[in-house]
């Protein structure tokens, strides 16, 4: 019920070219590459930096405006972000060194502490844009909810490992984790959020079809969750009116569709290379949370159709990398937790740049690595310090970076 065999990890074959594609050089050098131990590795590591480095680029140029007009400092929010950075990145790197029996520990006190926090949302946090997913811990505001993500991942992903021989019934697939998510998508609903519970939904239904929930009960749930989220959608005014314009903006521009409309603009404004980094004029106060949610649409006029290709690229490639690791390991907790956060992250994006090309209703959902946010940020670092452990812990290669560290040793002594 798994998505790799023990056949399949156990032995790695070397990527076969067919036909006259193994005579091109170029392609015979990128097979090579792809063969090497360190690989993976270095798909996710520089992946994840470049998004990162991107994204507090957008950040700064995004936010310079509305910095400078309510602070009087035009960093106000990048040098946020960065504090936010500062703390992800130590996280990440602790993450992607801990033994993968003491992130199993977390599962169940991670996931509990993040029902606790979403519970005190609805009683105590705070009203944004219509959505009480905030809540104030001392000088900080955070969203629980972001955090939750996280935990969701961790702890599905022990439960499955646990009930790994025993995932043949559909019972064992879905006792005790359907009741806790329907529990962490109830409280987030509680607080009008939407967003985040789609994002829920579609952790859920991904690690779900890993551990191969037969197709028709994965339809039903499919079909049922549709049903309640168009229910949902139809109780809120603010939520139908965007449902009704979100594929032609302009029909309500002054409305519903202005934020949308704005994203439009700044992203057919952008061209094939963009206005230059800086160069945005939607951002002059046109487009509401340019540096949060529709950062993609400033990014997309800064830095053109290539900038926005080469965003969508950067997190295919983390894909890519980590459905490799997920595929080749035999440890079943690091292949759940690694295509859970493949859902999570890869959704989020989807979610959030179709939000912004209107294809999508707006339902407030960072784009991630790149969008300002703290409670979004770290997470996230988190989440890929653990899949960046998991694919330096692949047999090859531990064994070719300990033969690098080797290699350095001796050297050292050399020199002395």
């Amino acid at each position: 019920m798994t998505t790799a065999s023990t056949d399949e990890t156990a032995i790695r074959p070397p990527l076969r070219l067919r036909g006259g594609l193994k005579r091109l050089p170029w392609v015979r050098a990128l097979a090579e590459a792809m063969d090497r131990p360190l690989t993976n590795y270095y798909l996710l590591l520089v992946a994840s930096a470049l998004l990162l480095t991107i994204g507090l680029i957008m950040v700064l140029s995004a936010s310079s405006v509305s910095s400078f007009k309510h602070s009087g400092n035009s960093y106000a929010v990048v040098e946020r972000q960065l504090m936010w950075v500062a703390l992800g990145l130590p996280a990440a790197f602790l993450a992607s060194r801990l033994p993968i029996k003491v992130v199993r520990g977390f599962a169940y006190p991670a996931f509990t502490v993040s029902l606790v926090l979403l519970g005190l949302t609805i009683k105590a946090g705070h009203e944004v844009n219509g959505n009480q997913n905030w809540l104030g811990i001392g000088p900080f505001q955070i969203q629980p909810s972001e955090i939750a993500k996280l935990a969701i991942v961790i702890w599905a992903a022990n439960i499955f490992a646990n009930k790994e021989r025993r995932l043949h019934s559909q019972q064992q697939m879905l006792i005790p984790f359907l009741p806790g998510m329907l529990l962490a998508f109830g409280l987030v609903m509680a607080g009008n959020d939407l967003g985040t519970g789609l994002v829920f939904a579609a952790i859920a239904g991904g690690l779900l079809w890993v551990v191969g929930l037969p197709l028709r009960t994965f339809g039903l749930f499919a079909l049922l969750g549709g049903v309640g989220v168009g229910a949902l959608a139809v109780v809120s005014p603010t939520r139908v009116a965007r449902l009704a314009n979100f594929g032609d903006p302009f029909k309500d521009f002054h409305g519903t569709g202005w934020q949308q409309g704005h994203g439009l603009y700044a992203l057919s404004s952008g061209g094939w290379f963009g206005e230059g980094i800086g160069a945005s004029q939607q951002k002059w106060g046109s487009l509401p949370e340019a540096y949060t949610d529709f950062i993609y649409a400033v990014l997309g006029e800064e830095l053109g159709l290539i900038g926005t290709l080469l965003v969508i690229g950067l997190f295919l490639t983390i894909a890519f990398a980590a459905v490799r690791v997920a595929r080749r390991t035999e440890d079943p907790f690091v292949r759940y937790v690694t295509f859970g956060v493949v859902v999570w992250l890869i959704g989020q994006m989807i979610i959030n740049i179709g939000m912004v090309l209107a294809v999508l209703p707006v339902i407030g959902i960072p784009l991630p690595l790149v969008s300002y946010g703290g409670s979004a940020l770290v997470p996230s670092l988190v989440a890929l310090g653990l899949v960046i452990g998991f694919a330096r812990r692949e047999p090859e290669a531990a064994r070719a970076l300990a033969a690098r560290r080797k290699q350095r040793s001796a050297g050292l002594s050399v020199t002395r």
